[in-house]
């Protein structure tokens, strides 16, 4: 397994995890572009240029792009999050030129006004099918509550306001900011050849202008607030937690994750036994996401609505048990196998390398092998978990809770 880098005159950065003895190569486009870069005026419009991105460029119709992805075989796809919009296939090595030329293309969109106009109508949509069923879009709404004003609280979607006031002009702004050359990385993961990959995105990438794209990383100020959302065709009540957690240090990284399995993994965690095991809650997890700059737990849960208050209660007391008494060593050898295993899965195809891979370079600048990240997950002790119980307790926080419910009591101190 060798790492291979390179960065073309304009900026634009290749990077490879190349393995010759997989029988598939992943490539991927990684542009820091997400919720957290835009305006209340324009929010959403990372989300929707994605999709513009698929209906057309100088080159190629909406048709052939779809056509030539079908013909060479292509598992792609693209997403949007809070700080990247990721465009991505996944193919057999002899396609490897033309997938990327193919990316690269889509990544040059048409922008033109009567797609950006019949695909806004399909946003618009997108926003009230997600409103409209469960959990009713608890956890943007909880997001917006523990954040505030700051970027991370606004939804990667947008509003059927400022997505129903956005322009086509405003797109093609928001373009000129954020899609620089300085601001993507070409990441290839599986048998790549390299220097054909490097000749490809020279060939493709190499004219792109290049121009400043800084991101503003405002520090977050999270809040403390519980709130209830009544929505009386709901039949279940569903639940969204946040609360500060880590982010950066490699080792607090991998110790939030762990924790978040001891206490609230699927099946096996506190939160398992407790809750989802005997009945009182359909769902109760907990799980660690890191942005730059902030990290945070989150807890899901949903249940009948007559055990609401009691399941808040539960989920509370598990917590305030961990920050006071710890978590024991086989819990952790426990969590230990299963996140290690998880790793170990998705890097046996290069597919599930690739996220891993351009996340982290997009992100950090480096490169982190499987067998580094196995280490790191092997190293973190009880101590580890414990200290960061005390830093960022998980018994504050924002709560949102949604559903038939008018009235809903905070758990006791």
């Amino acid at each position: 397994m060798d790492f291979l880098r390179h960065t073309l005159p304009n900026g634009l950065q290749i990077v490879a995890e190349v393995n010759g003895d997989a029988r598939s190569v992943a490539v991927g486009f990684f542009v820091e572009a997400g919720s957290r870069d835009e305006t209340e005026a324009i929010s959403g419009v990372s989300h929707f240029l994605e999709h513009m991105a698929f209906k057309g460029t100088p080159t190629r119709t909406a048709l052939d792009v779809n056509r030539e992805f079908d013909e060479l075989g292509a598992r792609y796809n693209a997403s949007t999050g809070e700080e990247t919009t990721l465009y991505y296939a996944a193919v057999i090595p002899e396609c490897q030129g033309r997938v990327v030329r193919l990316l690269a293309d889509i990544l040059r969109p048409s922008l033109r006004e009567d797609d950006f106009d019949t695909e806004k109508q399909v946003i618009l949509e997108e926003i009230r099918v997600y409103e409209d069923q469960p959990p009713f879009g608890a956890d943007e709404k909880c997001k917006a509550a523990y954040f505030g004003a700051h970027p991370l609280g606004r939804s990667v979607l947008g509003t059927t306001e400022s997505v129903g006031a956005l322009t086509a002009d405003a797109m093609r702004r928001y373009f000129q900011r954020r899609y620089s050359p300085t601001n993507i990385a070409l990441a290839a993961t599986g048998r790549i050849d390299f220097d054909a990959l490097v000749a490809t995105a020279e060939e493709c990438c190499g004219g792109w202008e290049r121009f400043d794209a800084p991101r503003a990383i405002v520090p977050a100020q999270p809040n403390e607030e519980f709130l209830n959302l009544h929505k009386p065709e709901s039949v279940q009540q569903y639940m969204v937690q946040m609360s500060d957690g880590p982010v950066g240090d490699e080792k607090d990284r991998y110790a939030a994750k762990l924790l978040a399995r001891i206490l609230g993994d699927d099946s096996g965690s506190r939160l398992y036994w407790a809750l989802s095991d005997p009945g009182l809650a359909e769902h109760a997890v907990l799980r660690h996401y890191e942005y730059v700059g902030t990290g945070v737990f989150v807890t899901y849960m949903s249940c009948e609505p007559d055990q609401t208050a009691d399941n808040l209660q539960a989920i509370l007391d598990v917590y305030r048990t961990a920050e006071k008494e710890g978590v024991t060593k086989e819990e952790l050898a426990q969590a230990k196998s299963k996140v290690s295993s998880r790793v170990v899965l998705s890097s046996e195809r290069p597919i599930g390398r690739l996220s891993y891979v351009g996340t982290e370079w997009i992100q950090r600048r480096r490169y982190r092998s499987a067998r580094e990240v196995l280490d790191t997950i092997a190293s973190v002790t009880v101590e580890d978990i414990e200290a960061i119980l005390a830093r960022y307790p998980l018994s504050r926080g924002t709560t949102v809770t949604i559903g038939p419910l008018a009235k809903v009591q905070p758990p006791s101190a």
